[in-house]
């Protein structure tokens, strides 16, 4: 070939390259609201991966006693009651035991001091244990009704 004719080819080829390149730039303008949107819905995915079938969320409470004797059970739960009107505390019954538990708690780690002052006062073995706990999100908290 002759060199005029493959600098031409060769000229042409660049050219038709920077042309189809300037071509495929694409740009994207988002509205700033999709970012919200998003937002809230991860964190309405991330509430109810937590829901049990029973409507509850999945968190803990403390249990104060497990036994067999129900007015054992409900005395503790009326103490509970007195000594902490601030927590809800229940009472439930799996034979052939009577479980005293308290709190609503998402993390393990808010449980934490109230379960210190429970070991002061009932010594014969409170723990967290998982539950399903009634949670009403702080307004603060909630942004899915924003």
């Amino acid at each position: 070939m002759k060199p005029v004719l493959t600098s031409f080819l060769l000229s042409a080829c660049l050219l038709l390259f920077q042309s189809t390149e300037a071509a495929d730039t694409i740009t994207i303008r988002k509205d700033p609201r999709l970012d919200i949107l998003s937002q809230k819905q991860r964190e309405a995915n991330q509430r109810n991966a937590m829901l049990m079938p029973d409507g509850l969320l999945r968190g803990y409470r403390i249990q104060v006693i497990s036994t067999p004797r129900r007015e054992e059970a409900f005395s503790i739960h009326a103490e509970l009651l007195k000594k902490f009107p601030d927590e809800k505390s229940y009472v439930t019954y799996q034979s052939p035991n009577f479980r005293v538990r308290i709190g609503n708690f998402i993390r393990m780690e808010d449980a934490e001091p109230l379960k210190a002052i429970l070991n002061k006062q009932y010594p014969h073995g409170v723990y967290i244990v998982a539950d399903g706990v009634e949670y009403l999100p702080r307004e603060e908290e909630d942004t899915l009704t924003q």
